[in-house]
């Protein structure tokens, strides 16, 4: 654990916080100019990719790694725990949070097909008496942050008596899916009616809640242990004569492309993205690898994730890179350029997942300073598009400020994420990749105890809106500057507590659709922060 010193509030990290209004705008607000309210159809809208970027934080449940800390506690403390990782994302100036629902064939959410998880009250089964996952969505929607439902394919537990899990479990009543193996027990992806499970068990949220993403980690076949893994039985009753490694593979492959095409066919604009282990292979192994020598997920867990990426059955990836730069068995920096070469051309966007947990472990990770570098060094490769922090606890203790660091020099300013690239087989002009939404209208600034109030009306098809201010007194009309972003919220209003007294600004207005695709701003509206 980090020293009690290091631990910062998410007040001192975020400064002066910027409050979300609801509702429409109020009337008597000034607009530039002091002309006509007609709106700016010829304005053009943020173009490119500039300043657009994913910054997320992963929430592991299992274990209790970062919330539920305590699964005795009362809902609502359970409730405050998880506001209290929202409000650093946010007060990081995030966009996004990967939230472990599905750890071990169970659910933070009430399910048909599988028990209420342990790691919410510390009995299997046990109802907690509250929607978790409907919770957890409102609150992380309510500062606009996007929820990506992280499930675990294949583990069942982190222990090997069937006993022991909730009666009523999946694998309680088909033991025969189950395999042990190391310290757990495991479904083995070798078995059709596996797969069925685990894509119901998707779908079963996607068609039930408001989620962004659904996310996989990096466990498809368990990590080598000692001995092979026991699917004996599934290879010879569906290996077909395959090579069985060959076989593994396509085992996973199906369940992935399955997996895509019908979180899709429900509902285009959530996406599907994996974070898969950070070594592909080893050019030692195969020359398309990378200049690595580390464990290899194509030939170790059969995680062949360069295949997912060019037949287009993932929205992102997020490579685990939990390496320093320079690291002699896996550098950072050969790895970055790996993946960007992955995904170049593709459409499917690439978040690097850092390891923020390493922070302090010795080495290179002893300078608070090492992720900073990372972040740096993404710049140089324009394929990246953003990045995903294991886990939240760690910018929770902020080990020797590195989370402060990051928030000063990477994360000033908020973003506005990545534009969702049409699915394998769609066209750009599809209801995945169509329009923008049309332009907020009507808005107003004026003069707040706390700063300048802002409101504006919104248009159909708006799920968030972006806000640019510039000093002085603006253009009735004008571009908006991706470099003046200063929120991308939910509702009809924020107020802006930034604004200095006595001095004046314009404020730009775009809508933000859930594909992030961007309108035109508005209508500028000018006002002047009170003195005092």
């Amino acid at each position: 654990m980090a020293a009690a010193a290091s631990v910062l509030s998410a007040g001192a990290l975020a400064g002066c916080a910027l409050t979300s209004l609801g509702g429409d705008e109020r009337t008597g607000a000034r607009a530039p100019g002091g002309g006509a309210r007609a709106e700016c159809p010829r304005v053009p809208a943020p173009g490119g990719e500039e300043g657009r970027e994913l910054r997320g934080m992963w929430i592991a449940t299992v274990g209790n790694i970062d919330w539920p800390k305590d699964p005795d506690a009362s809902a609502a403390e359970q409730k405050k725990q998880f506001v209290r990782l929202l409000d650093r994302a946010a007060a990081m100036n995030m966009n996004a949070v990967f939230v472990q629902i599905r750890p071990n064939s169970d659910a933070f959410y009430d399910s048909p097909h599988e028990p209420w998880s342990q790691w919410i009250t510390g009995e299997p089964g046990k109802d907690p008496g509250y929607d978790v996952l409907g919770f957890m969505l409102k609150e992380a929607h309510a500062r606009n942050l996007e929820f990506h439902a992280w499930f675990n394919p294949y583990r069942v537990s982190r222990q090997t008596d069937l006993k022991k899990l909730a009666p009523g479990s999946p694998a309680r009543e088909h033991p025969e899916w189950v395999r042990e193996y190391g310290d757990g027990l495991w479904y083995d992806p070798g078995i059709p009616e596996v797969r069925d499970l685990v894509t119901t068990s998707v779908l079963d949220v996607v068609n039930k809640y408001d989620i962004d993403a659904v996310h996989f980690d990096d466990y498809f076949y368990p990590y080598p242990e000692d001995g092979a893994f026991p699917d004996d039985a599934a290879y010879r009753a569906h290996g077909g004569g395959k090579d069985r490694g060959d076989w593994r593979r396509a085992n996973v492959d199906t369940l992935v492309r399955t997996v895509s095409e019908k979180i899709h066919a429900a509902k285009p604009h959530v996406r599907f993205g994996i974070s898969p282990f950070g070594v592909w292979r080893n050019a030692s192994t195969d020359p398309a690898g990378s200049d690595t020598r580390a464990l290899q997920s194509y030939d170790d867990v059969y995680a062949d994730t360069r295949t997912w990426i060019k037949e287009g059955w993932v929205d992102y990836v997020t490579p685990q890179l939990y390496w320093p730069i320079g690291d002699g068995a896996a550098d950072y920096a050969e790895l970055v350029g790996w993946w960007s070469e992955q995904v170049k051309g593709t459409g499917v966007r690439l978040y690097i997942g850092q390891g923020a947990y390493r922070v302090g472990e010795g080495g290179a990770w002893d300078d608070p300073a090492e992720l900073t570098r990372h972040l740096t060094l993404n710049d140089e490769h324009p394929e990246v598009d953003g990045d995903v922090y294991f886990s939240a606890t760690n910018l929770m203790e902020n080990t020797r400020g590195f989370a402060t660091r990051l928030r000063e020099k990477h994360y000033g300013r908020p973003a506005v994420p990545p534009v969702t690239a049409p699915a394998a087989g769609e066209a750009a002009g599809d209801g995945r990749h169509g329009a923008a939404p049309a332009p907020a209208h009507g808005v107003t600034a004026r003069p707040h105890a706390d700063g300048v109030e802002v409101r504006w009306k919104s248009s159909p098809g708006a799920a968030s809106h972006a806000v640019y201010r510039v000093d002085g007194r603006g253009e009735a009309c004008a571009a908006a500057d991706p470099a003046r972003l200063i929120a991308d919220v939910r509702g009809g209003g924020i107020i802006d507590p930034t604004a200095e007294p006595g001095r004046t600004y314009t404020y730009y207005v775009t809508a933000v659709d859930r594909y992030h695709r961007e309108s035109p701003p508005a209508r500028g509206a000018t006002a002047a922060a009170p003195e005092g």
